[in-house]
């Protein structure tokens, strides 16, 4: 059976309120259990008590005399609270009953040694018996008392506390169910609110979000939490369509400029070396494509999570050696060149691989927007533990650092810049260095050139 978040609250509430009443009620009947026999078992002994005061004994035998306490009233009846008496010696053989046994005897055990009380019945009257052994001068036992007195009134009592107990059981657990369903029902509106406004929230119009209850609790909480996952899941949306927008833009460009290369061979013939040069044009556009197309799966991959690093120390100063001999061509092309302040022997425990791609991309940055004939400064911080990448470029408008680092994203004016490039770089770099757990920052006034800080934890 399948109930509902409301009943099963009501359910599990009755489950454990049927444990606690079943453990009261049953301690209510066993401490009015325990004063009812206890209340019998004093009446009793103080019988005894009376009955043993009267008696005399030579050495082992029990002399039953005329005595006022036989002639009690309460020995001669048989129905109205009558006490019932009886004497037999050791052997078990009876001495002396109250007129009120007729022709009955009391249960006894003559082997017993202590006094005890139990349960009996005569007539069909339920009675409470107390045994006592009789005891000479020598504490030999001579003989034994019994004493039975009606246990009418306190078994009468208890069933109908029982009775009690067994009906109110039952309804203390069907109100409290109702009870508790209707104020889990209470409780729980306002998730059910919650529900009915998420259920409204689609696509369509994924900028609505959940009302918050007046109450500043877990309720609260909860509608706070998921508006700001829909805040995320729509900054996400955002970005996904931007990325398809930019994506398709900076993939039309190259197929665009193919496809016009193509038409143009097509509508005459020409000479070889035209053929050359616009095969070559072509080339370099599929050239183009194909590193997008690179650049879009590192970052897919570091976006997924699936990135492995595998770190070893690095000499720094030795990589960027390295580093400056790949780039040496195209730093000749723009007449730059790259200065070092790197100390020797410093070294750093990271993914050599990884390490390479962000400073591939800042370096590639720094060459594609520094003026003709300057340097790239690569300065270590040996305080900070930071790597310093400088150029002397125009630098980058304050409204453009915000989004910096946002794929396709680019700070000259138009796609068709004749600056090369798809807007990935950074973007990639930033993935990779939060990957190795190095913290990427610019610093980039206008007029003084564009500083990439690496800080290293």
């Amino acid at each position: 059976m399948k109930l509902n978040f409301r009943n099963r609250i009501a359910l599990f509430t009755a489950l454990a309120a049927a444990v606690t009443i079943g453990l009261v009620f049953l301690l209510v009947y066993g401490v009015v259990y325990q004063t009812a026999y206890r209340h019998l078992d004093n009446d009793l002994t103080q019988e005894k008590d009376e009955v043993l005061s009267n008696l005399r004994w030579t050495g082992d035998s029990i002399i039953i005399e005329h005595m006022p306490e036989w002639e009690e009233s309460e020995h001669l009846q048989i129905v109205v609270n009558p006490t019932f008496l009886q004497v037999v010696d050791s052997q078990g053989k009876l001495l002396f009953r109250t007129v009120n046994l007729k022709d009955d005897i009391l249960l006894f055990n003559p082997d017993l040694k202590d006094i005890a009380f139990f349960n009996s019945s005569i007539n069909d009257n339920r009675i409470r018996q107390g045994q006592f052994p009789i005891v000479n001068e020598q504490r030999t036992i001579i003989g034994h008392l019994t004493v039975g007195i009606s246990q009418e009134e306190s078994a009468v009592v208890l069933y109908n506390l029982s009775n009690t107990l067994w009906i109110a059981f039952p309804l203390l657990l069907i109100i409290l169910f109702l009870s508790t369903a209707f104020a889990a029902s209470k409780g729980i509106a306002p998730v059910q609110q919650l529900i009915r406004a998420a259920a409204g929230i689609g696509e369509a119009n994924i900028d609505k979000r959940l009302p918050l209850p007046p109450n500043q609790d877990e309720i609260y909480q909860l509608a706070t939490t998921i508006n700001e996952l829909l805040d995320r899941v729509e900054k996400g949306m955002l970005r996904e369509k931007q990325f398809t927008a930019d994506a398709s833009h900076e993939i039309r460009t190259p197929l665009t400029a193919i496809r016009g290369t193509l038409e143009v061979l097509l509508r005459k013939q020409r000479e070889p070396e035209q053929y050359e040069t616009k095969i070559n044009c072509v080339i370099g556009e599929v050239d183009r494509l194909n590193s997008m197309l690179d650049q879009l799966l590192l970052l897919a991959r570091l976006e997924s999570g699936n990135t492995n690093t595998n770190r070893i120390p690095v000499d720094l100063s030795t990589f960027f050696k390295n580093l400056s001999a790949d780039w040496k061509t195209r730093l000749l092309g723009k007449k730059m060149h790259m200065e070092f302040e790197i100390p020797s022997g410093t070294t750093l425990s990271t993914d050599a691989a990884l390490l390479n791609i962000i400073l591939d991309n800042l370096i590639g940055n720094a060459l594609k927007y520094g003026y003709s004939g300057g340097a790239i400064h690569c300065i270590w911080s040996t305080e900070n533990r930071s790597l310093i990448i400088h150029d002397n470029g125009p630098g980058i408008p304050s409204e453009h650092l915000a989004h910096l680092f946002n794929r396709f994203y680019r700070t000259d004016a138009s796609r068709s810049s004749s600056i090369p490039g798809a807007g990935l770089g950074l973007s990639i770099a930033k993935k990779v260095a939060n990957v190795l757990g190095i913290r990427l920052s610019v610093f980039s006034p206008e007029g003084e050139g564009t500083t990439f800080t690496l800080h290293f934890f």
